[in-house]
């Protein structure tokens, strides 16, 4: 028995209200309407149907498996409209969202490219350095750094951010290189005012703590932090993405790696759905090779 169209025409034989009606529907003969709804109940155990010669009603049993059946039928249309959309250019409205910082170095580049290579596609990027709640603010795809709160969230992993020690070749000359992270006691350390004073956690024998440390010179921002750490003040500590040019071009290097916390997952989250757009999808691909460099870290 072909169960799909077993479904089917259960479904219109429900929706018509009775089986000449149904057979014309389906553009077949009233016997293989008769002989499909016999083989489907048979097949499941149950009546589906009261049927007198006037009318034909549905059983309790009926009901529930219409219900099913409206629901597998519609998943399986909107999966072959998914299907077919993948031919066409995505195009559309999107709005994505992303923490300030690595917003402006990652993801706005990423996405002004985006809208260059699919130019009938719409974005807005929002930038905050908070939680959004993306069902509740319409935003369509968010990027996360750190542990997921919301398991309503669909995550996508792009990558690692590590939290790392920086200095200048420069200062390190002057002031030597720590072994541990107790020897930060001994640097001038640039940070972040207002923040605790303590940088960590550091892991030792696996075993984490922090170190507070002492400088004298802070910000409340964190790019002329890095910038003071590449003239050589200090110290640093940062997010890798936010020092990576600076490391690739070997104006700041890290320092003791091997006491570096586990790095936080990078991720790419949208709201719980079945199915997502074509316009989406196309945007997921694009920020996993946008940054994949993430991955490697």
């Amino acid at each position: 028995m072909d169960k799909l169209k077993a479904m089917q025409t259960f479904v219109q034989i429900a929706d018509q209200g009775s089986l000449t009606a149904a057979a014309l529907a389906l553009d077949a003969s009233l016997p293989a309407v008769v002989r499909t709804l016999a083989a489907l109940e048979v097949d499941l155990g149950v009546r589906l149907f009261h049927r007198t010669t006037r009318r034909i009603s549905l059983t309790e049993e009926g009901r529930r498996h219409l219900d099913s059946c409206r629901q597998v039928l519609a998943t399986l249309q909107e999966a072959e409209a998914a299907l077919k959309a993948d031919a066409r250019e995505p195009a559309g409205q999107l709005t994505i969202t992303a923490p300030v910082q690595f917003g402006q170095m990652h993801v706005a580049p990423a996405v002004t490219r985006f809208v260059q290579r699919y130019p009938q596609m719409r974005c807005s990027v929002l930038l905050y350095d908070r939680v959004v709640n993306l069902l509740e603010e319409g935003i369509d795809v968010g990027i996360r750094i750190g542990p997921l709160e919301d398991s309503s969230l669909v995550a996508h992993t792009l990558g690692r951010i590590r939290r790392v020690v920086v200095a200048s070749p420069a200062y390190l000359a002057r002031a030597g290189s720590p072994q541990h992270p107790k020897d930060l006691l001994q640097l001038n350390c640039v940070r972040r005012t207002g923040n605790n004073p303590s940088w960590g956690p550091f892991i030792d024998k696996g075993r984490p703590f922090s170190i507070a440390v002492s400088g004298n010179l802070d910000f409340n921002q964190i790019a002329p932090a890095v910038e003071a750490c590449v003239a050589g003040v200090g110290a640093g500590m940062f997010l890798s993405y936010q020092v990576a040019p600076y490391l690739a071009d070997h104006r700041l290097q890290i320092l003791l790696e091997a006491f570096e916390s586990p790095p936080r997952p990078l991720s790419l989250v949208v709201p719980h759905a079945r199915l997502l757009p074509t316009r989406t999808r196309v945007f997921i691909d694009w920020m996993r090779e946008a940054l994949q460099g993430f991955r490697s870290l």
